[in-house]
């Protein structure tokens, strides 16, 4: 396992400067006289003195002023408030690694769109190897040859302890960039920002005619979304892939854990995460990946996605959860599946007392911001809650809809589940199956890590605890409270 990152700046130490273009975050409401809710994991905030008015400003965007500068740093680390750069590192500060196995065939037209760059191809013990030397030859990059396959995370180490400029960029051999200067100006522009450790791009689906392309377009594996931001664990965008993947040298380390031959991207960003370093997704900066080739090896890609579940859960905890809620969320919404929609209901109305009486006489109207607080909150629950069962548990479901008294429910379920992909894009007949396949082979892959592992963790959901306890609901609560 290799060993932690280095520990970033300290935010106390790095105000954002004055002068730099800031925008507020596009989700960000604001509430009362000095309420805000939003950021990466979403929450809520009080604004004291006069920030609320400077939070506005930023709203559509505009600049750090003196006396402002610390402020803006607590936003940024909040995930509230995004800094908009528009120097960038030069192209000699930058070294691009490209770890492949004999496929010359993407290699090649890779390396065309990096013309000009300081490119290092790593060769991860190809039968070929001498195609992978004449192609590093005509295009004149540098070529690390490795003489057995070690797999992409340690092909990655060596690549960059073969380089020594101040950034790395990470990127697979068969992943499509129109643009690299393009991409590279605006990722590596966030670099600005000395706490940034790693910025990644959206990664979609490339183009295609077939059904899996055209599945793959709109749910590609690698694909975080459309709304970029902080990358957080456990939070709406919880890591992004190393397909393509800037990174800051100072904030490398040994790089990723070279026993990882899948899901080393998610270990290496917690890593990252967990010694202060920002990682950042400019989901507006878009690459894009082909689809396996076949119908095997496209479902073989989303079991072993599914099984690095087991080694991560063992070395990050609850953050790999398959499902993560508080308690009485999780009851509330159980509720209504069993028809029982009053305890929900029950339970939303304690919640909103019990933020209402702690917002208390310091709000204006506690009562609005309570009462959209938790409706929020419980609606944003309910679809990802029944997306997170069917994708780990679907099996599970469909099992339990052989049962008279549970058919209805369980179908319920399962099609709530399945269907929440569609929540933001348009709804293709031919995708049903190969969303059903998608989870049934992810599904699949996560018992069968956990099976290897010998452990449950990647299969035990994460109750947190609730702001409110049995008593509240039960009516039982302390006198004189």
């Amino acid at each position: 396992m290799s060993a932690q990152p280095p520990i970033a700046p300290s935010p106390v130490d790095a105000p954002i400067p004055i002068g730099t273009v800031v925008h507020l975050d596009p989700d960000a409401k604001f509430y009362d006289r000095d309420l805000v809710a939003g950021g990466s994991p979403w929450r809520l905030l009080r604004l004291a003195g006069g920030s609320r008015a400077v939070a506005e400003r930023w709203l559509n965007g505009g600049v750090v002023r003196a006396g402002e500068e610390r402020f803006a740093r607590t936003l940024v680390q909040q995930g509230l408030l995004h800094l908009r750069y528009v120097d960038a590192p030069d192209i000699d500060d930058i070294d691009v690694v490209v770890p492949v196995r004999d496929d010359v065939e993407s290699l090649r037209p890779l390396l065309v769109q990096f013309a000009g760059f300081h490119v290092t191809v790593v060769d991860d013990g190809s039968l070929d190897s001498g195609s992978l030397d004449q192609c590093a030859k005509q295009f004149g990059v540098n070529l690390v040859r490795l003489d057995e396959n070690v797999g992409p995370s340690q092909a990655r180490n060596f690549g960059a302890r073969a380089t020594e400029r101040p950034f790395l960029w990470y990127v697979d051999a068969d992943v499509e960039v129109d643009n690299a200067a393009d991409v590279m100006h605006r990722l590596a522009a966030q670099f600005n920002d000395p706490l940034v450790g790693a910025v990644a791009p959206r990664v979609r689906g490339a183009a295609g005619s077939s059904r899996r392309d055209r599945f793959e377009q709109r749910f590609g594996p690698l694909d975080m979304g459309a709304r970029g931001g902080l990358v957080i664990p456990g939070a709406t965008v919880g890591y992004v892939p190393s397909a393509c993947l800037f990174v800051r040298r100072g904030a490398l380390g040994d790089g990723f854990d070279p026993s990882m031959r899948v899901g080393e991207d998610v270990d290496f960003v917690w890593r990252l995460h967990d010694q202060g370093w920002l990682v950042r997704y400019e989901a507006d900066v878009v690459v894009t990946h082909p689809a396996r080739d076949t119908w095997r090896r496209w479902l073989n890609q989303r079991v072993r996605y599914g099984e690095s579940s087991g080694e991560l859960a063992a070395r990050h905890g609850t953050r790999l959860a398959p499902l993560r809620t508080d308690a009485w969320t999780l009851v509330a919404w159980s509720s209504v599946l069993l028809r029982s929609p009053m305890l929900g209901a029950r339970i939303a109305r304690i919640t909103r007392d019990t933020l209402r009486s702690r917002l208390g006489p310091s709000s204006d109207d506690p009562d609005q911001v309570a009462s959209a607080m938790v409706s929020r909150g419980l609606l944003r629950a309910g679809g990802p809650l029944a997306r997170s069962v069917v994708r780990t548990y679907g099996p599970l479901v469909l099992v339990a809809a052989f049962h008279p008294k549970l058919r209805r429910r369980a179908l319920a379920l399962f099609a709530l589940g399945t269907a929440w992909r569609w929540q933001k894009v348009r709804v293709h007949v031919s995708d049903i199956p190969l969303a059903v396949a998608d989870d049934a082979a992810y599904g699949l892959g996560v018992w069968r890590g956990a099976w290897r592992a010998k452990s449950a963790r990647a299969l035990t959901p994460s109750i947190t605890k609730s702001s409110i306890g049995l008593r509240d609901v039960l009516g039982l609560t302390p006198q004189g409270r």
